[in-house]
């Protein structure tokens, strides 16, 4: 009788994820977000996903004017184990 053997994805925190980027497995060509503790390929982003988004940040810029900080295509650290690449954040 055949035995079924299953895998388990490896999970990675914060820390395991920035540790791959300071020993130069993973760098800025690599292209990749951590998501849930799993490494994400990021699609590339056509010129008229660039022209919205810059026009939200603007308009969001304006609205918000002082009463928050409007960052985009900035990582945010969503701890233990998400470094996410959000067009606006």
């Amino acid at each position: 009788m055949a035995t079924v053997s299953t895998v388990t994805p490896k999970r990675f925190t914060i820390e395991d994820y920035h540790r791959l980027i300071e020993l130069g497995f993973l760098t800025e060509n690599d292209r990749v977000e951590l998501i849930r503790g799993e490494l994400m390929q990021v699609v590339a982003k056509g010129t008229p996903h660039t022209v919205c988004n810059t026009s939200l940040i603007y308009e969001v810029t304006i609205l918000l004017q002082r009463q928050a900080l409007v960052r985009g295509k900035e990582p945010i650290i969503l701890p233990p184990n998400s470094e996410p690449e959000p067009d606006l954040v």
